[in-house]
């Protein structure tokens, strides 16, 4: 065997001892979320993460959820987040390609004009996920922005579409959730917000929520927000346009 034949075969067998590997977890994860189409998920990652931060804090573990199935979760609320978050959630992939392409061009701009006011990051930073993206990454992924854990997202987010039906896709998003601190589901959110059951949430309760979700520790301090307000009227105007799957 030549000198530099070796450490060519140790290369390609790491290589193919990382391929593996990497498709182990795959099926994992396919696993996962096939058992999510008869159980519900215990908890999510991100959960599991906030868990860890209440329970650090001086006032201790703060928590609640309650799991609701579809039928229990008011038609308002289903359509004030589809609206709010996912407005093609029915009809895509799991991906809005062409909001993700807007939202890239968006940011690098945003970035380039902050640099050269010599102003940091502090700029807004806009979003493309869908609901089924953010619940691949709420799920089973951890916080930190990567290229690779951009990726598993994606894959995440295509095994999710593949396995689950749009319904069940909605029904785990709305149970899992963030809307406070250690407040996580329509249900928890329902009671802490307006006292009643997520069933029972009209149009300008459901509204108000959809729109605390990408914010909700932040207008969870600020209710009378005139930009929550503001929104909330949009959105429940917009209401009749929602297609629940």
């Amino acid at each position: 065997m030549k000198a530099w034949s070796r450490p060519l075969v140790l290369l390609v067998r790491l290589f193919a001892l990382v391929l593996v590997a990497w498709l182990c977890l795959q099926l994992f994860f396919a696993g996962r979320i096939a058992l999510m189409a008869v159980m519900a998920p215990e908890s999510t990652a991100f959960q599991r993460s906030e868990v860890w931060r209440l329970w650090q804090q001086p006032q201790g573990l703060r928590w609640r959820q309650t799991w609701v199935g579809y039928a229990q979760i008011s038609d308002p609320l289903k359509r004030a987040v589809i609206v709010s978050e996912d407005d093609i959630f029915a009809r895509h992939d799991g991906v809005q390609w062409e909001a993700l392409e807007k939202a890239w061009r968006h940011n690098a701009r945003a970035e380039a004009q902050a640099l050269r006011a010599r102003q940091g990051t502090a700029t807004k930073v806009v979003g493309g996920s869908t609901i089924t993206q953010q619940l691949a990454k709420n799920l089973l992924l951890s916080g930190e922005r990567t290229l690779l854990r951009k990726g598993q997202e994606f894959v995440l987010t295509l095994m999710l579409e593949g396995l689950l039906s749009k319904r069940r896709i909605l029904e785990i998003y709305l149970n899992s959730v963030e809307w406070g601190e250690g407040i996580f589901g329509a249900e928890a959110a329902a009671w802490h917000y307006f006292n009643k059951p997520a069933s029972a949430l009209n149009a300008w309760e459901a509204s108000r929520l959809a729109v605390m979700l990408p914010r909700p520790k932040y207008f969870e301090k600020l209710p009378q927000s005139a930009y929550l307000q503001g929104r909330a009227e949009v959105i429940m105007g917009r209401l009749p346009s929602a297609v629940l799957p």
